[in-house]
Formats: structure tokens, sequence, C-alpha cells
């Protein structure tokens, strides 16, 4: 077998590896959001319950990832829990817009309470566009016109039209 044909077995258990992994997540998803669904309050007339139902289908989702997870361990081999993590951060290196795109939006929804919707929806976008743009002088000052118009505009269009009062936040 050559160095190539090794190469795309180890990809392609690598694959395996990372499905195995999402398997997992969504388990642990899945069965945090069973036990949250059990807190509904339930009203009089329900005899199961308003979260029955939510932890019924969680409960199936967990099932289904259980089999899922037996079902992928054995066709794993060893060398390839070892050839994964090579894989995935060669792939985190090319995706790492992904992850700043997901780690900003974290902070702005973080931020968004105590900053409040015009100022954290101001330096998000402001930000997220010069991370994605090209930059030069044109398109700063069009990246800064967009987040003004985009978070202090819809926040007057949600008050004054449909008096929709968005977070104003602490500061």
């Amino acid at each position: 077998m050559s160095q190539s044909d090794l190469d795309e077995e180890l990809a392609l258990e690598a694959g395996e590896i990372a499905r195995l992994v999402s398997y997992i997540l969504f388990l642990l998803i899945a069965s945090g959001m069973f036990f949250a669904a059990g807190d509904i309050p339930t009203s009089r007339f329900e005899r199961l319950g308003a979260g029955a139902f939510p932890q019924f289908v969680f409960a199936g989702i967990v099932l289904i990832c259980a089999i899922a997870i037996v079902l992928t361990v054995p066709k794993i081999s060893a060398a390839a829990y070892g050839q994964f993590f090579r894989f995935a951060a060669k792939w985190a290196r090319k995706c790492y817009l992904v992850f700043l795109c997901l780690a900003a939006l974290g902070l702005y929804l973080v931020a968004m309470p105590w900053l409040g919707f015009s100022l954290a929806s101001l330096i998000f976008l402001f930000g997220m566009q010069l991370a994605l743009l090209p930059r030069s002088v044109k398109s700063i000052i069009i990246a800064a016109i967009i987040a003004v118009v985009f978070s202090y505009g819809l926040n007057l269009l949600f008050a004054e039209v449909f008096t929709v009062f968005l977070p104003k936040g602490v500061l």
C-alpha cells in the first residue's frame, strides 16, 4: 500500500472520527435539552405535562446518537485517532474566519445586555467588516457607514415604526 493510499484511508477514517465527535456532541446537547424540557411548567389541563413531548423527542435523539456511536467506534482504527488531530488542526487553520465570526457573535450576544443593541451592533458589524473585507480607506469608510446605519438605524426603525424597543443596555 503506497503512502498516498494510506493517507487517503486515514483521511476517510478522520472523517469517521469527525462524525463520531458530532454524534457525541448531539448526544450531550439532546441530554441537556431533555432535562431542560422537564422544567417546563405544566398546566392543570395536561396529564403528562408540557415537557413530555419534547422529552420524548430528545430521548429519541439520545437513543439514535448512542446507537450511532456504538456502530461507529469499531469502524475506526487506532492509527486514525492520531491522524484525526492532524487533519483537524489543518482544517481549523484553513477555516479560521469561521471561528473568528463565531467568537465575535458570542461576544456580541454577551455584550448586548451591557452595551445595548445599538452600540454592541455597531462594534460587531464594524469589527466583522474589518475582519472580512479587504482594507482600504474606501472600504473602511463604507464599513463605518454600514455599521452606523444598521445599528442605530435599525434601532430607530424598530422604536419609531414598529414600537418595539431593542435592549438599551447599562451604558
